[in-house]
């Protein structure tokens, strides 16, 4: 969300209905391995989820579409769909998301937080640490105005942890 990785017309903030931020996808590349995965966010069903909308240029729509399925569908743990959001200054609009397939096999399903934040704690893949991935998460959901409880207990417990130990 504050890093697209594509250039954009427009930022908004967003509300998507029926989809809820969820820790709930097993990273085997960036954030873990295989025999030891990580967790990463996907959009998981239920709920609602508040995030940014980006409005790119239509010249640029056939490119930012094959870099987000390049980036996203690498191992197919996404669904692509096209889906109604309401932005912050009410208008509705329809909007590219990448949801969770609960079929796949790396689908993690409702962790709760405890359970997450001992994945969380001790997973590292390509792109470095588990932990600092959910940390980095947070900071900048808060910076944008969003209060996600759920992550924040996540962090919360891996704190404790690192307390304990």
């Amino acid at each position: 969300m504050w890093n697209p990785g594509f250039g954009y017309d427009e930022r908004a903030e967003a509300l998507i209905f029926g989809y809820r931020r969820s820790l709930c996808v097993r990273s085997w590349v960036h954030r873990g391995t295989e025999e030891s995965p990580g967790l990463v966010l996907g959009l998981d069903r239920g709920g609602s989820c508040r995030g940014m909308a980006f409005r790119v240029p239509a010249p640029a729509w056939d490119e930012v579409i094959a870099y987000l399925r390049e980036r996203e569908l690498v191992t197919n743990v996404y669904l692509e769909k096209t889906l109604p959001i309401r932005l912050a200054d009410g208008r509705r609009v329809t909007a590219v998301a990448y949801v969770v397939d609960r079929t796949h096999r790396q689908y993690a399903g409702a962790l709760d937080a405890v359970e997450a934040a001992h994945v969380v704690e001790s997973a590292s893949g390509q792109s470095g640490p588990n932990d600092a991935y959910v940390f980095n998460t947070l900071t900048h959901l808060r910076e944008m105005g969003i209060r996600d409880q759920w992550l924040e207990h996540v962090v919360d417990e891996v704190q404790r942890m690192r307390e304990a130990s």
